[in-house]
């Protein structure tokens, strides 16, 4: 059943100007009827969920389109390269998380004072 873009962007949880922009910049392509309306029907749906999760695992809009591309090997070499980030991004935040729990644990009164703490912050 086709849907307008109000009733698409309330059931996708978004606002309607987020749809619009994704057809302008290309992410999404949605078919018109004889007014000029925009309706989304269930193919548009699920091509805006896609677009929506992907955005929500944290790839930019020029990333998702490209990540939509017909060619496959373009769509994996930009999620490849958004896993890398991820896995970069989840080594930086375990090295915070230890640093931050030594210093919970910490038996100096000042970080400066302690060898382990000055090893942490000499670490990249």
């Amino acid at each position: 059943m086709a849907q307008t873009i109000g009733e698409a962007a309330a059931e996708l949880g978004i606002e309607a100007h987020v749809l619009r922009h994704w057809e302008q910049v290309g992410a999404l392509t949605v078919r018109r009827d004889g007014n000029g309306y925009r309706v989304y029907d269930d193919s548009a749906l699920e091509q805006a969920r896609t677009v929506l999760k992907l955005r929500r695992v944290g790839l930019s809009l020029p990333e998702v389109i490209a990540a939509l591309s017909p060619q496959k090997s373009t769509a994996q070499a930009v999620v490849r390269a958004k896993i890398a980030a991820l896995e970069g991004e989840i080594v930086r935040r375990q090295q915070a998380m230890t640093f931050l729990q030594h210093t919970v644990e910490c038996r100096h009164r000042y970080l400066d004072d302690c060898p382990e703490c000055s090893t942490f912050v000499r670490e990249a």
